[in-house]
């Protein structure tokens, strides 16, 4: 195989179609979209090594989003992550001018103070639509872990938007 030419032209209009879904997938890992462009533009360089192999797959999106994931963890594995720097303290918080922003920023936020796993756990079955068994694929884990880590995460962000307002209106909290 280490002769056969690479085919460039598929691997574009894989990444052509899939570049803003994988992007809004960081971004909801990671909550930065800087750090989002970093994390696509490493998993796309990985999946450019394999393309060949990735190609001949039945579902190399999986691959692609595992990909992501891995790096993304690996990501927040370094040590200089673990720490936020600010040249300055705001004194105030900047009032959203887009209606819904505040809502998203409050819910990105509350994902973001998620341990890792059931971030990733959220991020693959609500925003990527996958199942409980595709996510456990991607994250080498069992269907139960799944459903345990997504149930404490829904009910860790319940938990948080209890008396929180959102937008204008108090947050019901269902069952």
């Amino acid at each position: 195989m280490a002769g056969l030419p690479v085919d460039y032209e598929g691997y574009r209009e894989y990444v052509a179609a899939r570049l803003d879904p994988l992007r809004r997938t960081a971004y909801l890992l990671c909550g930065d979209w800087h750090t989002a462009d970093d994390l696509v533009s490493t998993a796309l360089v990985k999946l450019l090594r394999h393309w060949r192999r990735v190609s001949a797959m039945d579902n190399p999106d999986a691959y692609v989003r595992r990909t992501l994931l891995r790096v993304w963890l690996d990501e927040r594995r370094r040590p200089w992550r673990r720490e936020d720097a600010w040249s300055e303290v705001p004194d105030r918080a900047v009032n959203p001018a887009v209606e819904g922003t505040a809502d998203r920023l409050a819910i990105l936020a509350l994902l973001a103070e998620l341990p890792p796993r059931r971030r990733a756990v959220l991020v693959l079955r609500y925003f990527c639509d996958l199942s409980v068994e595709e996510t456990a694929r991607e994250l080498g884990c069992t269907p139960g872990t799944v459903k345990s880590q997504a149930a404490r995460a829904i009910e860790t962000l319940r938990g948080r938007l209890v008396g929180t307002a959102v937008g204008d209106e108090e947050v019901p909290v269902h069952g």
